[in-house]
């Protein structure tokens, strides 16, 4: 048996990041103090921690004892699979053995969410908490939010009170720094600053409400785990569990989360972290860049520091543009990323005089390298915000070149896939009375004043199922609340497998749906996509969590009609690029106001943070990388024919020891050239214009 030859493809620093540490006498696993991964842009982090979690369990270490975190569901299932062929192919195991254990036993990898919500469950009560509780999505948040608003009179406001998704992100934020609510209105959020008063109102009704329905929100896995970490028996006993605790992307961390990690390991002995401060992006949505930064020093002896810098990605003109712009960082983990694939093309930057020839351009480069064997999808046009692309998306329509771009309506926001999960949820958990308002008012006749009034009902009678069958619904409604009530009660019974639970609900759904929804035929991939994903999870209750909180992005709800297309292109903003790539990138508009973002200018730190997501776009590309200068902005809001603009100035992140990294180039579009006219008619103009003039006077 070899436990070396799955080291044999890794380079120098790869290999003595998979290795930190050392083995226990007679292979009874594997002990190490804290390792902090820096893993620059393309350098292999994955590949380099699923290699860490199989030279562990072939040290003997228990794969049930490690912790894997990631941040989305299909990174952690990505590295147990890694980590399962890797054992397999060192072991030259073809049927099994102890690489089998990895697929079987490595089940505590997942996100943060996910981890927080199993062991909330697990020590309930502990924490006298209803082991059963649900988990809502960010958009049952905001309804509930937006109900207690009204309820407490704040929409009756004279002047302007925030609307729920604005609530919902100053509750959030608050959470998940650990700052004070005056703290987080003076610095994010100044203009609410007024209310301070009103939302700790709203904020204290919401999470009383949230209890009596023995519900928690999205940050609720987070905040709850993190106050379960502060009391010393419970951290231990739950550091216990486990001997090694490795974390992906570790610069997306926010402030709870590194804490719970503290807590997990004080001393840091079997965690190993892994992320890149260059591409810390997420501070909008509470992300720490301090937690990456300060790693080291948290811990005595300090944590060991192993920098990843040989990028499989990009080529090395593409990587001297990058590593230029984050030399001139201030406060950084530093590296120097070199290219294992050789020189390559020159980064360009082209300075066009507006928006219409920077489209025109990007057309015009698009199409070439589609001529010559660059498929569309293998390029991809990135931008700051969304609204950056309007002009390029005109133009790709009239070039008939197809695109998809990223964002739109998440899966479980589509009315009829909340529909039928609120049925489950509701099953799941009687006393989530918000599932329940909206699984009443799917009845024909049952608006929301009388589905209120049944879910009152339901609570008054213990919440019992059967109590629907005594409630005084209007004539439209009184059979269907029946049927409701026996669908509710065949869900709940104690016995009843989770297999076909979906497919009942779904039975029970099909008339109300096709009676809501006007062209419901384009919307039953979403319910049979939804049953197949059902079949994938033991039970209901990690069924209805692991949707919310890790769910797919694709929905056919009010998405338009599909494009039939052999390729498409890829419109994307730099946050939704992140950890994607593509043989040619185009970035839009790199000037000041841009980038950095006019929102970023006030604060040392924002503008840090724009040059690292200015990073992530460059990093992004293969072979080509071409960013776009327009010189002129038309203001918005002026008639068609109105000329009024702005000059965009040059990126203050294009310095001079940046611009030597790049080719400068120009180009006109289709407006007037300079060359000669040649008049119709042929011959010479006889018009002295400069006679004219001086006869003027």
């Amino acid at each position: 048996m070899s436990t070396t030859s799955h080291l044999e493809k890794l380079n120098g620093p790869q290999r003595k990041a998979v290795t930190f540490g050392e083995p226990l006498s007679e292979g009874k696993g594997f002990k190490s103090g804290p390792l902090l991964i820096i893993a620059g842009a393309g350098t292999g982090k994955t590949d380099t921690l699923a290699h860490r979690v199989a030279h562990l369990v072939m040290h003997g270490v228990d794969p049930g004892r490690i912790l894997m975190l990631t941040f989305t569901r299909r990174a952690a299932m990505e590295m147990r699979r890694r980590a399962y062929e890797i054992t397999k192919k060192a072991l030259d195991e073809p049927l099994g053995g102890i690489s089998q254990t990895i697929t079987q036993r490595l089940s505590w990898t997942g996100t943060f969410h996910s981890v927080g919500n199993r062991l909330l469950r697990h020590y309930a009560k502990h924490l006298k908490l209803d082991p059963q509780f649900s988990v809502m999505d960010r958009a049952d948040s905001a309804d509930l939010m937006d109900s207690l608003r009204q309820e407490l009179g704040l929409a009756a406001k004279e002047q302007r009170f925030p609307r729920k998704e604005t609530c919902l992100q100053i509750y959030s934020y608050r959470v998940n720094t650990q700052k004070s609510l005056k703290e987080t209105l003076e610095q994010q959020y100044p203009w609410c600053a007024q209310w301070e008063a009103d939302l700790t109102r709203l904020y204290r009704a919401y999470v009383e409400q949230k209890q009596r329905a023995a519900v928690l929100d999205y940050d609720d896995l987070l905040l709850y785990w993190h106050v379960m970490m502060s009391e010393p028996r419970l951290a231990q006993h739950v550091g216990a569990h486990f001997d090694h605790v490795l974390v992906d992307e570790y610069q997306d961390t926010n402030k709870l989360q590194a804490q719970i990690l503290h807590a997990l390991r004080p001393d840091g002995s079997g965690l190993a972290v892994v992320g890149d401060d260059a591409q810390a992006i997420y501070s909008f949505r509470a992300a720490a860049v301090e937690n990456i930064l300060g790693f080291p020093d948290r811990f005595t002896p300090r944590a060991e520091v192993i920098t990843l810098a040989q990028n499989y990605r990009s080529t090395q003109e593409v990587l001297d543009v990058s590593n230029s712009l984050m030399a001139e960082a201030p406060r950084q983990h530093r590296k120097h990323l070199l290219s294992t694939r050789g020189k390559g093309a020159r980064a360009r930057i082209v300075t066009v005089d507006e928006l219409q020839t920077q489209a025109e351009y990007v057309c015009t480069e698009i199409l070439k390298r589609r001529e010559a064997n660059v498929p569309l999808r293998r390029q991809a046009v990135l931008f700051r915000s969304s609204s950056h692309s309007d002009v390029l998306e005109v133009e790709l329509g009239k070039r008939r070149i197809p695109y998809t771009k990223y964002g739109g309506l998440k899966f479980l926001e589509a009315g009829h896939i909340k529909d039928l999960m609120s049925v489950l949820r509701w099953v799941d958990n009687p006393r989530n009375l918000l599932a329940g308002f909206r699984t009443l008012q799917l009845l024909p006749g049952m608006g929301p004043a009388n589905a209120r009034k049944a879910v009152e009902h339901v609570e008054a009678n213990g919440f019992a199922f059967a109590s629907l069958k005594t409630f005084a619904a209007p004539a439209p409604s009184k059979h269907g609340c029946e049927k409701l009530a026996d669908l509710l009660l065949a869900l709940a019974e104690p016995g009843r497998q989770w297999p076909g639970q979906l497919h009942m609900a779904r039975e029970w759904y099909k008339p109300h749906f096709e009676r809501i929804y006007e062209h419901f035929h384009t919307r039953l991939g979403d319910l049979d996509q939804l049953e197949l994903l059902s079949g994938q999870y033991p039970s209901r209750e990690r069924f209805l969590t692991e949707l919310t909180l890790d769910p797919p992005n694709a929905t056919s709800d009010v998405a338009g009609m599909p494009v039939l297309d052999e390729d498409y292109l890829t419109l994307t903003t730099i946050h939704s690029a992140k950890g994607m790539e593509w043989d040619t990138v185009y970035l839009l508009n790199v000037v000041d106001g841009s980038f950095p973002s006019e929102f970023a200018t006030g604060k040392a730190e924002l503008i840090e943070e724009e040059r690292r997501l200015f990073y992530v776009a460059l990093t992004r590309a293969q072979n080509d990388l071409i960013l776009m200068a327009p010189l002129k902005f038309h203001l918005t809001n002026q008639s068609r024919q109105g000329d009024a603009h702005v000059y965009g100035g040059r990126s203050r992140f294009l310095t001079e020891r940046v611009l030597r990294t790049l080719e400068a180039t120009g180009f006109q579009g289709s407006n007037l050239g300079t060359a000669d006219v040649a008049l119709q008619g042929g011959g010479e103009s006889t018009l002295d214009i400069t006679a004219r003039m001086k006869e003027m006077w």
